[in-house]
């Protein structure tokens, strides 16, 4: 999780993502220039812990070099306060136990983030 991630209180973490003024959109993961404008004034800045499930399904069959849990859930998050959607893990396998506009938390989980049902 090394540069994606950074510890913001026992046990809570944040998204590192980055901000250009050129463009006035947040991205993640954090570039060194801007993906929407190719600015390099991108600042680091750490992204909303919250948001609002868009988009998910369960991953059955484990990809090549995992050998975590199977199944596991997959999503997209749309982040609050501002205008990104992140993918990520989720740590709700059952697709039928989600809802769009779910509200989600970011929490750390198997060594990297996951999205969990807040």
């Amino acid at each position: 999780m090394d540069g994606l991630v950074e510890a913001v209180a026992p046990g809570a973490i944040a998204l590192i993502g980055g901000w250009s003024a050129t463009s006035g959109k947040h991205h993640f993961p954090r570039a060194e220039v801007c993906p929407y404008t190719g600015a390099d004034d991108v600042e680091r800045v750490l992204l909303p812990t919250t948001g609002r499930l868009w988009l998910w399904t369960a991953v059955t069959a484990a990809p090549p070099g995992y050998s975590g849990p199977v199944p596991y859930g997959l999503g997209v998050v749309a982040l609050d306060g501002i205008d990104l959607l992140v993918a990520g893990r989720l740590t709700e396998a059952d697709p039928a136990a989600l809802a769009e506009g779910q509200p989600m938390v970011l929490v750390a989980d198997l060594d990297v983030w996951a999205w969990a049902p807040a």
